[in-house]
């Protein structure tokens, strides 16, 4: 079943495009795949960023939408990403980058595509885990743009995961999240102040 992608705010699409068509903001960008890039660059996949917070034994705080990020494909593959944040003035280009993250992120998007059950593709980032995920809603109607983790949506860890989490394998939030919460909230060390 396709993954269902949520439509980017407009705003936050023309300020990815404005920033492609800057010569000044291409060749000041730290990506040298930019620089060099021979074609034209086209923004897709826009994937809304989830910020998760607080993992508590209690479960999961809310998420809060950090921004939407843009693979930047030139032909057929993807050379960089775009950031988009929102501002007081409304949606803006925030930076390109290039790394790891890009070539999990299509790699998870691939393996996602065969789920029997149809998810809305988003990302949720894990601070205090330095952890990064696919995250396959079960709401696809939603706009993407809030949402609380449900038990029963996937989380897919983004390489490099945090030791002992292994990426790109798909978990049910309510099987990943004892996990996190162990990892999060270690005891103490013996002889260490509680």
């Amino acid at each position: 079943m396709p993954l269902h992608v949520p439509p980017a705010p407009a705003p936050a699409l023309r300020s990815v495009l404005t920033a492609l068509g800057s010569p000044t903001a291409v060749r000041e960008a730290r990506t040298s795949s930019l620089r060099t890039a021979q074609g034209p660059l086209t923004p897709e996949l826009p994937l809304p960023v989830h910020v998760l917070d607080r993992i508590t034994p209690e479960g999961m705080s809310a998420t809060r939408l950090a921004g939407w990020r843009f693979l930047i494909r030139c032909g057929d593959r993807a050379l960089a990403a775009a950031e988009t944040r929102l501002t007081p003035d409304g949606w803006a280009f925030s930076h390109f980058f290039e790394g790891p993250y890009l070539a999990s992120t299509e790699l998870a998007l691939q393996q996602s595509e065969s789920t029997a059950h149809p998810y809305q593709a988003r990302l949720l980032s894990l601070p205090s885990l330095y952890m990064l995920t696919l995250w396959l809603h079960g709401d696809c109607a939603s706009n993407g743009t809030t949402g609380h983790p449900a038990p029963t949506d996937l989380l897919v860890p983004l390489a490099p995961a945090p030791p002992g989490i292994a990426a790109h394998r798909p978990h049910r939030v309510a099987e990943l999240l004892p996990v996190l919460t162990l990892r999060v909230t270690r005891p103490p060390l013996l002889g260490s102040p509680a």
